[in-house]
């Protein structure tokens, strides 16, 4: 497939921010493509040449980005200069070509399988000499490209397609383009979290060979989701037939379980199996069965107490010294659900039919490996004070599932409600920031907030924050996000949208100042979610029956 017939594409995505015109385009280019060139272009239209599940990532920086463009025959400083002024690289690129002092005969039409392995091969390249070899593969792509596939080229390599083509466009493109219902795309896909694979299967297959998607061992799903209940008595009502069990403060974990092997995946569906040996080594002894798939809460634990997420996610994204981080920061799991045992799926039975095989195949380990805590009642009395003990224990509340309830992936659809002591907060994106003054002069001291609109993908902004935060705060955010900043225009940085924080706020208000049409009076910083992506984050949606509520 030629790369100019996918730029093609790009180029009437970017030209339309409607949700339907964007699903048509996406559909009428991927319904004439066959099953090989379906596997490249998906995940080229989303602007990922890994899966989350991958344990490779890209990893090109700006400044390598910047140093590739210095070798088309620009200064530097023309390089940054055009930067500072687009604040886009692949803009850059693609101005830059056109530019270009010294034509190249002869050039080969690049292909998009030529294209999409050259930046897997980046992403493999370690050692000595491996930033030149990463330079010139890059170099050579651009040498070969026209200018408009420039653009792509390094957008895709920095991970900032821009295209806005959210999971539920490419959700109802592949259901368009195959002839295929929706709700079975978007099911297939929470199995397979792989969009690529479901639109060659719904080519091939459609609807029946869809349906017949089963869990497959060493492969992630999207874990089902809660909603959030007022309190004690709502969640009861609302579950029917209620079973009451700790939310504990740690890493939603997956396990799977292949004989001796063990894969170890998060809920944004890393996999961090090399992170955790120990736990690993706890799943193979003392899981009674030769597969399964199981699910729990990991906590960090030390002097008996849980540490606070924060402390545990040092380990997540830990790669070297990792026996170092298992003897600082133990671990214990509390297992909740159970999805596959053996050949048997259990997605469609009953909560208390996974609970009771979960129990079966499960050999406790008091305060390392056991089942999460566990009551079942209807009574109110009962059921908040068990709530106050899991506060008292130094846990985040309670959660109250539905013993009768299926287990949905990727959906939250009132089998399960979260019950915590906390005001209503937002998860936002931080796209930007400045730099303080004064004695803050070297740390970033307010920042964008975003939230996500969930049709396009697009962030829209909602607030700043900057008031609040320790100094000790200030200089962890600043740590975090100045590898991040993409450029920058007198005392303020546009920052690439990273990292999610959960804030709390005093009132939400209508606004015509932020692209939101909202904004948070006097935000305040809880917590980094190191366990959330930015397609997680909180949306638009969200934010307007919110402030209906207010």
């Amino acid at each position: 497939m030629e790369y100019s017939k996918l730029v093609d594409v790009y180029e009437k995505l970017s030209a339309t921010t409607k949700k339907l015109e964007k699903t048509e385009i996406v559909a009428n280019f991927i319904k004439n493509l066959n099953s090989e060139e379906l596997k490249i272009a998906i995940p080229m239209l989303q602007g990922k040449i890994f899966l989350e599940s991958e344990e490779q990532e890209i990893g090109i920086a700006d400044k390598l980005v910047i140093q590739t463009l210095t070798k088309l025959g620009f200064s530097k400083k023309e390089v940054l200069n055009e930067f500072k002024e687009t604040g886009d690289l692949g803009l850059v690129a693609e101005h830059l070509v056109k530019r270009k002092r010294q034509a190249i005969l002869f050039k080969r039409k690049l292909s998009a399988e030529k294209i999409f392995y050259s930046i897997r091969e980046l992403a493999s390249l370690t050692g000595k000499s491996s930033q030149e070899k990463k330079l010139n593969i890059i170099l050579e792509l651009l040498n070969s490209a026209e200018p408009k596939e420039t653009k792509y080229i390094i957008r895709t390599i920095i991970e900032e397609l821009r295209l806005g083509i959210a999971e539920g466009i490419l959700r109802d493109a592949i259901a368009l383009a195959f002839n295929v219902d929706k709700e079975i795309v978007e099911y297939a896909y929470n199995l397979k979290t792989d969009f690529g694979e479901v639109a060659i299967i719904a080519k091939e297959k459609g609807e029946e060979g869809l349906k017949r998607i089963k869990l497959e061992i060493g492969k992630p799903t999207k874990v089902m989701l809660a909603e959030k209940s007022k309190n004690i008595e709502e969640a009861l009502k609302d579950a029917k037939e209620p079973a009451i069990e700790y939310k504990y403060d740690g890493m939603r974990t997956l396990v799977h379980k292949d004989k001796d092997k063990i894969w170890i995946f998060t809920r944004r569906l890393e996999n961090v199996t090399k992170q955790f040996p120990d736990l690993v080594k706890l799943c193979r002894d003392n899981i009674k069965v030769e597969r399964a798939i199981l699910e729990g809460e990991t906590l960090g634990i030390k002097d008996k107490k849980p540490v606070p997420f924060q402390e545990l996610s040092k380990r997540i994204h830990r790669k070297y010294n990792i026996e170092e981080m298992v003897k600082d920061i133990p671990i214990q799991i509390n297992l909740f659900d159970c999805l596959l045992v053996e050949n048997e799926q259990l997605l469609d039975k009953p909560f208390s039919y996974r609970r009771k095989k979960l129990e079966e195949i499960v050999k406790i380990i008091k305060g390392k490996f056991q089942l999460a805590e566990q009551l079942k009642t209807k009574d109110l009395k009962k059921a908040e004070e068990f709530y106050h003990k899991a506060l008292n224990l130094g846990q985040e509340g309670v959660m109250v599932k539905n013993l009768n309830a299926p287990y949905q992936p990727g959906k939250r659809v009132g089998y399960m409600y979260k019950v915590k002591p906390e005001k209503e907060t937002l998860d936002l994106v931080i796209t930007g920031a400045e730099w303080g003054q004064g004695r803050r002069t070297t740390w970033l001291a307010s920042f964008v907030l975003a939230i996500r609109d969930e049709e396009t993908g697009e962030l829209l902004e909602i607030g700043k924050m900057g008031t609040g935060l320790t100094d000790e705060q200030f200089k962890e955010m600043t740590e975090r996000l100045k590898p991040l900043i993409e450029f920058e225009k007198d005392n303020i940085v546009h920052i690439k949208p990273k990292i999610v924080v959960e804030v709390g706020y005093q009132e939400l208000q209508k606004s015509p100042n932020y692209k939101s049409g909202f904004a948070l009076r006097f935000p305040k910083l809880i917590r980094i979610r190191e366990d959330k992506g930015v397609e997680e984050a909180d949306t638009l949606e969200r934010v307007k029956r919110l402030y209906k509520q207010t």
